[in-house]
């Protein structure tokens, strides 16, 4: 069942998914709700110690879980975590449960915004251009695949885009 009132917003990280959900949300008075905060207020721990422990498959449980509950919820603005879509179900049910908008963004600004952000456990590498170059070849056709739309993020500002978003929900419901 599709909820129109329903917005979940997927892309790589550095898209902006958290700071623009958070005004999108505000904008449209609804709820807004960061998958990987909900992870780490559900286990307690950060994400970095999940992945310390668990290994990536036992955070994607985690998150497969927090997504499936998540987008059933009626009314809410939605930033899920950049590898989400790796998961069929989670595909399923943020396509069907509402309105999903790829923020989309290039590799070099991804490096730009998570230069200095510890806590992404996948960047923890010697060659993060690489690895998100990597990530975006596996990942960007998932986006794409599920996306209602796809707004670019790139050199822009926050509330610039979620205007955008607004304008494009008055064209098209």
């Amino acid at each position: 069942m599709n909820r129109p009132g329903s917005f979940f917003l997927v892309g790589p990280m550095g898209a902006g998914k958290s700071t623009i959900g958070r005004q999108l949300a505000r904008a449209l008075q609804l709820e807004f709700v960061d998958s990987d905060r909900e992870i780490e207020l559900r286990t307690g721990v950060d994400i970095p110690l999940i992945f310390e422990l668990e290994g990536e498959s036992g955070f994607r449980r985690r998150e497969r879980r927090v997504i499936e509950i998540t987008t059933a919820r009626p009314g809410i603005v939605l930033a899920t975590g950049g590898g989400a879509v790796l998961d069929p179900d989670n595909r399923k049910w943020l396509a069907g449960r509402g309105k999903v908008i790829y923020l989309h963004t290039t590799v070099a600004q991804q490096l730009e915004r998570t230069a200095h952000d510890r806590n992404r456990p996948l960047l923890q590498t010697d060659d993060p251009r690489r690895k998100l170059e990597e990530l975006m070849t596996t990942r960007d056709p998932l986006y794409r695949e599920i996306a209602d739309w796809v707004i670019e993020t790139d050199s822009c500002r926050a509330r610039d885009v979620v205007q955008q978003i607004v304008q494009q929900l008055q064209q098209d419901p």
